[in-house]
């Protein structure tokens, strides 16, 4: 007697996929964007309202009493605190940053004018991180507690502990006055600038726009008008690249692959630049978005040093001016690239090892 015994099929496995994963992660992350952002310009409002109100700190001392109230009236900075804070917030939804008191110009002309030049001078600062920090870093741990490591560690902290005004200055007056290799100064030379003002709706980035008139003279004027601002950032951000690539390939090349791979015969170079640098990467993509406020809190400086005319040099501008409405709409900008700039790189982290999602 035979027994038909029925088995239950088993529900199909439903794959997982990964893109879902990401697709959480990266909502979650756009979403974190909004309260940050919120934060950072709370932060900058309350700040700039410790010293008083804008009016009377940049004009107060120039104008009669009764002009000076009829001004702080019309702008309403005698209304309270809190009436004016939701105020700002509702311009700030609306693309209304202000208008400057020393020149009477929208913050938001000001913010996309100069704008452009700040961030091409971060986008040639971190090229230059990168093309000095990162080799040198996987040198420093492939000759670990050795000459050449010990070297780097030491030019690892004399970059990042001189001053950026200082090593600017320095690199000036080698460069530019001794040897009288490079400019010392501005964006562009004069001839340069009118040729890039005669395009058609110019985008403020010197190297796209010469690329646009089609100029190896201007693009190459260009070029050199902006090594030494770059050098100035670049290596500051490059020490820092340069010990965290070393501390990391250490702890990858003595991993059990890595030593696998070599008692098959697969080179030195190969183990480094192949093997042990990819999972060294990740915490080097995250620190990218660290040092992206550093950098535009490096560029007030390194603009002032050059007279690169981009946001941090028009910051000192209106700093020396004591005009803080316009202080405080570059502030909060900037606040906001910070914020989006730490997306960008969580995203990227997370397209290079899919671990970060989850």
């Amino acid at each position: 007697m035979t027994l038909d015994v029925e088995v239950p099929q088993q529900a199909p496995t439903q794959k997982r996929r990964s893109g879902g994963g990401f697709g959480r992660y990266l909502l979650w992350r756009a979403l974190l964007i909004i309260p940050t952002v919120f934060i950072l310009v709370t932060m900058v409002f309350l700040l700039m309202r410790t010293i008083g109100d804008p009016i009377t700190a940049s004009v107060g001392d120039r104008m009669p009493p009764d002009q000076l109230a009829q001004r702080m009236h019309e702008a309403g900075y005698d209304r309270p605190i809190l009436v004016q804070y939701f105020e700002y917030l509702g311009q700030i939804f609306t693309g209304n940053f202000g208008t400057t008191i020393s020149d009477n110009r929208p913050v938001l002309e000001v913010l996309t004018t100069f704008g452009a030049a700040t961030l091409e001078l971060a986008a040639f600062t971190l090229i230059v991180a990168f093309i000095v920090g990162i080799p040198l870093g996987m040198l420093a741990a492939y000759y670990r507690d050795r000459g050449p490591d010990a070297a780097l560690r030491i030019f690892a902290i004399f970059t990042y502990a001189t001053p950026v005004f200082f090593s600017g200055l320095l690199l000036k007056l080698i460069f530019g006055i001794w040897l009288g290799w490079l400019p010392v100064s501005g964006r562009a030379s004069i001839a340069s600038e009118l040729k890039i003002q005669m395009l058609a709706n110019p985008s403020g980035f010197y190297v796209i726009d010469a690329i646009r008139l089609g100029s190896f003279e201007v693009l190459g004027d260009v070029l050199l008008h902006a090594i030494l601002p770059a050098l100035t950032l670049g290596l500051m951000t490059a020490g820092i690249f340069l010990r965290l690539v070393r501390t990391n390939m250490i702890g990858t090349l003595g991993q059990e692959y890595v030593d696998s791979g070599r008692s098959r015969g697969v080179s030195e170079y190969r183990l480094v630049t192949k093997h042990a640098y990819r999972p060294a990467l990740i915490p080097i993509i995250t620190v990218i978005g660290l040092q992206i406020a550093l950098l535009l809190g490096g560029a007030v400086l390194t603009e002032s040093t050059f007279e690169w005319k981009g946001l941090g040099f028009q910051l000192a501008y209106y700093l020396s001016a004591r005009d803080f409405v316009a202080v405080q709409g570059i502030v909060a900008m900037l606040a906001v690239i910070v914020a989006l700039s730490n997306f960008v790189v969580d995203v990227l982290a997370a397209l290079i090892d899919p671990r970060v999602r989850y």
